[in-house]
């Protein structure tokens, strides 16, 4: 997989880097978020656990998944400004979705 980061844009309210890119995935499907995450944290500088990636689409039959995600400047920040269930989709520590409550 190759990433191509097209925009990013310095938020200095919400203490954030919002970052708009391309990933080129020629063999394998559309990549999973921690694998985007991954790359994205060698590209900004950045931990992995402080980016949060909003969305990723594809068109079918396209080998090119365009995406937009943020990078907090600490785990806390991102904490205080996000959704829960963008938290939980990202797999942060500390926050459980509804079906783990459950099982608890």
């Amino acid at each position: 997989m190759e990433l191509e980061i097209t925009e990013k844009k310095n938020n200095p309210l919400f203490k954030r880097t919002e970052v708009q890119f391309i990933a080129k995935h020629e063999t394998e499907g559309t990549p999973n978020r921690k694998l985007i995450r991954s790359e994205l944290a060698d590209a900004l500088n950045t931990k992995q656990e402080n980016i949060i990636i909003d969305s990723i689409t594809s068109s079918f039959g396209s080998n090119i998944s365009k995406g937009y995600a943020k990078a907090y400047s600490s785990r806390k920040h991102a904490e205080d400004v996000e959704r829960k269930f963008q938290l939980s989709r990202n797999k942060a520590e500390g926050i459980k979705n509804k079906k783990e409550e459950k099982e608890e």
